[in-house]
């Protein structure tokens, strides 16, 4: 068989084991050392553990685990809510001021979870009742969590840079930087529409009904505003801690999700009182769960890669892709295309580690710098995260919204995806969006 047959097989199968239900890691890893068993000398076999081990035994890869524990810490205490409170009662005054507020807690929330589901979670489920509380439709304040809740893998720390990094062999500083601009960009974007949508919502409840809950304003004193203000201190503490030392110079990516994942505890301890063990037992049960489900899907992605690779799969893949000569922005489309179609179906992790040693080769030759394409997948990832059939933040909010038909999660998601395009044509125009802090603080 030729390898393009071999692949087009080996991806088949992959598919069919994934929708029988089969767990990720569980799915690629049988795939894996099924053709093995097919397609490789038989000597390989006793490899599989070494290989898998070396591959998790990554310096990198270390700093899962503490973002993780960080991102538990935060989001299995009070923090959350008291963020999102705190920030409410500053931007009350804004029209769709709460849906702002919203924004801007999972934007700080992502900051230092690295994960979306952590912040989808966290902040959704005092944001969505209160929205709803206020009047917000259940599709509006549905897309503003969901869409908030993505920015957690664009984000530093974001555990899919990380293993972009791995997978792209880039620098996680560079990378970490580079996703602070368009993070930005796509919380304004979100923002901007939030309020722009609770101003026609405001309307038709005013021409409508009188009594609608929409109408109603809170009003703070400057004392209760100020008050309000030590509540979010300890989330800049620990931004401000964890990324002075990491572009301060004075701690590695490593190091520095120690350092997170200390200040953290250390934070609910003093501030929440959550420093018995039987406070702290459900998030290290947590942290230890998705950590190893993690790396477990991070092992089993690389052995799959070293198959794909040594089957030359991915080398007949990227020479077809060369072959049909393609314009570099053409090339470029392609591949986002194809991002796009296994968001339907697979997380960002598999995604990157699936698909890296296909596209990054024929990417580098065709010019692209790959820590701003890094940016920019990882966007198009965050659109899986919220698009059916398998957007991971769309089961996340109808398990803390159960009440919220999933049509309407659905249709309150969509205009946040076409923000997310939007974002990734004006990176494509304007490439200083993502690489202009990079190119200042490391040069």
């Amino acid at each position: 068989m030729s390898p393009l047959a071999i692949g087009a097989l080996y991806g088949g199968v992959t598919l069919v084991t994934l929708f029988a239900g089969v767990p990720i890691a569980f799915a690629l890893g049988a795939v894996a050392v099924a053709f093995m068993i097919g397609f490789m000398p038989v000597a390989s076999l006793g490899t599989v553990a070494q290989n898998v081990y070396q591959e998790i035994a990554n310096i990198t890869l270390l700093t899962i685990p503490l973002f993780i524990l960080k991102g538990a810490a935060i989001g299995r205490s009070r923090a959350g809510a008291d963020l999102y409170n705190a920030l409410y009662v500053w931007l009350n005054r804004v029209p769709g001021g709460l849906g702002v507020a919203n924004v801007v807690a999972c934007t700080l929330f992502a900051a230092m979870a690295g994960s979306s589901a952590a912040t989808c979670s966290a902040i959704g489920s005092a944001g969505i009742p209160e929205m709803r509380r206020r009047g917000y439709s259940p599709g509006l304040a549905a897309g503003i969590i969901a869409a908030g809740g993505t920015l957690g893998i664009l984000l530093p720390p974001s555990i899919t840079m990380i293993l972009y990094a791995v997978a792209s062999e880039q620098s996680l500083g560079r990378l970490f930087l580079a996703g602070l601009g368009p993070g930005m960009l796509l919380s304004g974007m979100f923002a901007v529409y939030a309020v722009a949508r609770f101003r026609k919502e405001y309307r038709d409840a005013a021409r409508a009904d009188t009594e609608h809950p929409i109408l109603r304003r809170d009003v703070y004193t400057m004392s209760q505003r100020i008050s309000a203000l030590p509540r979010i201190l300890p989330f800049l503490i620990l931004l401000l801690g964890v990324m002075g030392a990491l572009y301060g110079g004075f701690a590695s990516p490593g190091e520095t999700a120690g350092l997170g994942a200390v200040l953290a505890l250390a934070l609910i301890a003093i501030i929440y009182g959550a420093w018995r063990f039987s406070d702290l037992r459900p998030l290290l049960v947590a942290s230890v769960r998705e950590s190893t489900m993690l790396l477990m899907i991070v092992g089993m992605s690389l052995l799959y890669s070293m198959v794909m690779s040594y089957l030359h799969i991915s080398q007949s893949a990227a020479e077809w892709i060369v072959a049909n000569h393609l314009s570099p922005w053409s090339l470029l489309m392609a591949i986002l295309m194809m991002v796009v179609v296994l968001g339907f179906f697979l997380p960002p992790v598999s995604i990157i580690l699936m698909t890296a040693p296909i596209i990054l080769p024929p990417l580098r030759s065709a010019g692209f710098d790959l820590i701003w394409f890094g940016v920019v997948m990882t966007i198009v990832m965050e659109m899986g995260l919220i698009h059916p059939p398998v957007g991971l933040n769309l089961f996340v909010i109808k398990n803390i919204a159960p009440d919220i038909p999933f049509r309407d999660v659905l249709w309150g998601t969509l205009p946040f995806v076409a923000i997310m395009i939007v974002a990734v044509v004006l990176i494509c125009l304007f490439p200083g969006i993502a690489m202009w802090l990079p190119k200042i603080l490391m040069g």
